[in-house]
């Protein structure tokens, strides 16, 4: 990596690190389950991350939405915990040695991921609004994550835009089974098309999250040519690959076993050689991932 880049390194997937640890964890809350009913575990989890070298905390918040704890839930206390799941990255940045990690405060897709054609953008406003309200005390920027389509991104930029605070956009992309295909969002829209569209809007850095490691290098190199002075990021995956199909998995994925820290390690000396700059993990990727990150990427 050119010595003029920085590199940041992104925590790991928070959902499977609660379950590690013991924490409540099923579907449909997801990590939402541990910060409602046993907080302490989301802290331990974020300093888990934090302790293996992450530069960002990212907030507890992506399951913070209807679909996944209930629409009276979100509108009886939705914003008081996107508070608490603010407070709790805050708390576990401070404990970074050296100086405080950056709180990402997370902005999910608000409804059933990798699924656009179910997006709503007014609907999308008005739970964003809620999450934002909530985070904004504690956050350094937003990371508008596992966007599946432009305009899931947009809507959401424009909600986090009514913030001071800088917003990067990670999208998910297609990795069905086989697939050889260049590098496309869920909707099937290019990623060109999508990293001139949140540039225009006012994004900081274009990401790639919660998609086969095998499918990331392409969409990499597609952001890097079109846009060589952007930021541009990873944090994959690691389900076990999905037969194709229009229907995402209902249940709870299978992990691979053959994502070890040494083999995340090799794609991401990949992505930096085509241009990412910001490393991090998604779903089942865990603090030993990010301590192999941070060993083997700045070594």
């Amino acid at each position: 990596m050119s010595s003029s880049k920085t590199l940041t390194l992104l925590d790991g997937g928070m959902g499977r690190q609660l379950s590690r640890m013991g924490a409540p964890f099923r579907l449909p809350e997801w990590s939402a389950l541990a910060l409602i009913e046993a907080p302490e575990y989301v802290l331990r989890a974020h300093r888990a991350f934090v302790e293996s070298g992450a530069d960002v905390v990212t907030t507890n918040s992506y399951g913070l939405v209807p679909h996944m704890i209930g629409d009276d839930r979100f509108l009886s206390v939705g914003a008081l915990l996107a508070d608490r799941a603010g407070n709790l990255a805050r708390e576990a940045a401070r404990t970074r040695v050296g100086r405080p990690a950056i709180v990402a405060g997370s902005l999910p897709p608000t409804t059933p991921s990798y699924r656009p054609n179910l997006f709503e953008a007014q609907r999308a406003t008005t739970i964003l609004e809620v999450l934002v309200s909530g985070l904004a005390p504690y956050v350094d920027l937003w990371l508008i994550e596992t966007q599946s389509s432009i305009a899931e991104a947009l809507t959401a930029l424009t909600v986090a835009k009514s913030t001071p605070l800088p917003a990067w956009v990670s999208f998910t992309l297609r990795d069905e089974t086989g697939r050889t295909e260049p590098a496309q969002l869920r909707s099937g829209e290019s990623v060109e098309a999508a990293v001139q569209a949140v540039f225009d809007a006012g994004a900081r850095a274009v990401l790639f999250n919660c998609s086969q490691p095998e499918v990331m290098g392409a969409a990499v190199g597609a952001a890097s040519r079109f846009a060589p002075e952007a930021k541009v990021g990873v944090y994959a995956n690691a389900f076990v690959p999905e037969p194709a199909g229009d229907e995402p998995y209902a249940g709870i994925s299978e992990l691979r076993a053959d994502l070890t820290p040494e083999r995340y390690l090799a794609f991401a000396n990949e992505w930096i050689e085509l241009g990412a700059t910001i490393i991090g993990g998604c779903c089942g990727i865990g603090p030993e991932h990010i301590a192999a990150l941070r060993d083997g990427l700045r070594s």
